[in-house]
This record gives structure tokens, sequence and C-alpha cells, in this order.
């Protein structure tokens, strides 16, 4: 299956919880190498190495990391995660949700980071107003980019973000919804309060969730 199409646009918010002290990066799904260039611009010194799945954005992300490899993440074994024990920042914009086992994953960087290090990542939010939409009037279908994006093979909330990274041995230290202007919304928000309200739950916390397309976080090793 193709992968999410390459572009030269950087995450800003992503960024901005990238550690400036960070001296050796490790970005898993690094596309274009688009945040290995800003990052670049911060700190010239540092040591960036991007990993990806499609040998032809490895291609491109050359252009900016220190060092690329094409990898399925979920194909490396101990010893790669041994070798980067003195990675302090491992990155994944957009790509938690592509692993078949991201849990598993993030349980191998536990195991090396070290303990001053952090794990910065952009996941995308399944609790988001237009997802619920869709489900209610069931038009599930996948797409070839965005929420539905059809290499998505897991889903998150807030919640539940939080909950992967504590079960493998983080915290989420800092973490900030990506909201949009969506003006169509507005129409169905005191739909969800109330849908929250009937489960025993707070409408506004319902409504809040489902406004973020995505959160970036960061988490640290406890």
């Amino acid at each position: 299956m193709s992968q999410t199409p390459a572009h030269e646009f950087h995450n800003p918010d992503l960024l901005r919880l990238i550690p400036t002290s960070s001296k050796s990066l490790i970005e898993i799904g690094c596309s274009s190498g688009a945040l290995a260039r800003e990052f670049k611009l911060i700190s010239p010194e540092c040591d960036y190495f991007g990993i990806e799945i499609d040998p032809n954005y490895a291609a491109l992300a050359r252009r900016f990391c220190d060092k690329t490899i094409c990898l399925d993440i979920e194909d490396a074994g101990e010893d790669f995660f041994i070798s980067n024990r003195t990675r302090d920042c491992w990155i994944f914009g957009d790509t938690l949700e592509h692993l078949k086992n991201p849990y598993g994953v993030l349980d191998e960087i536990r195991k090396v980071i070290p303990q001053t290090g952090s794990v910065v990542a952009c996941i995308p939010n399944a609790q988001h107003w237009s997802i619920q939409l869709k489900l209610s009037v069931g038009d599930f279908r996948y797409e070839e980019t965005g929420l539905l994006d059809k290499t998505h093979l897991r889903w998150f909330t807030r919640q539940t973000i939080m909950e992967m990274f504590k079960n493998s041995g983080f915290e989420v230290i800092e973490g900030h919804p990506r909201i949009f202007n969506e003006p169509a919304r507005e129409r169905f928000l005191p739909i969800i309060g109330e849908m929250a309200k009937l489960a025993g739950s707070n409408p506004n916390i319902a409504i809040n969730d489902s406004l973020p397309l995505q959160y970036v976080v960061r988490a640290v090793p406890v």
C-alpha cells in the first residue's frame, strides 16, 4: 500500500515540542525531511537520523538528515534499538497510528532511551467531531489523506494517547491540541455534548475533545 504523500511542509507545533537541547535525534517516518530541515536551523550541530519506510521519501530526506535509512521500524530488531541508545529525542510525526504495534515500539524505546530523553509525537484524534458525524450515518470510508488515511492502522483519543505512553513507561509532560477553523462543527457540538451527558460523562470535556484534529505531545521516561 502506498504511503501518505510526502510534502515539503513541517509541523510547527511538533517542532516547538522538540527540546532545543537535543543533540542526537531520530525521526521515525521522516518523509521528505522537512522537520529535520527546520530543527537544523535551530541546532545546526545536532545529529539527526531519519528512518523512512518509503525509499523515495528516504532519498528526499537525505537532503536534510545527517543519516537516513529505509526501514520499517517494526522490523527493527533489538540490536537497532541498542545501537540508538544514545538518541535523546525520538520523533513520531503522524507515524504511530500507521504501526501495527505502536505499543511494542514504545516499549523498545523505553528500554534504551536516556533518562533525560524525550519522545515527541503528533497523533490524529479519532474523537474528532467529523469522525463522530461520519460514524453516525455509517459513512466510515478510508481516504487518501487526513484522519481516515487508508494507511492508518491504529486509532487514538486524548485519553488513549495518555494511556499508551503511561503503559510503556513514559509520562506525557507537555501536550497541545491542534485545532483548526472548521465552522461546520458548530452544528454538531451540542449533539456531541448531549450524547456524552446521556452516557454519564462530562459534556464539556466531550465537546473539547472533539475539536482537535491532532494532538502533539512530549513524553519522558519514568
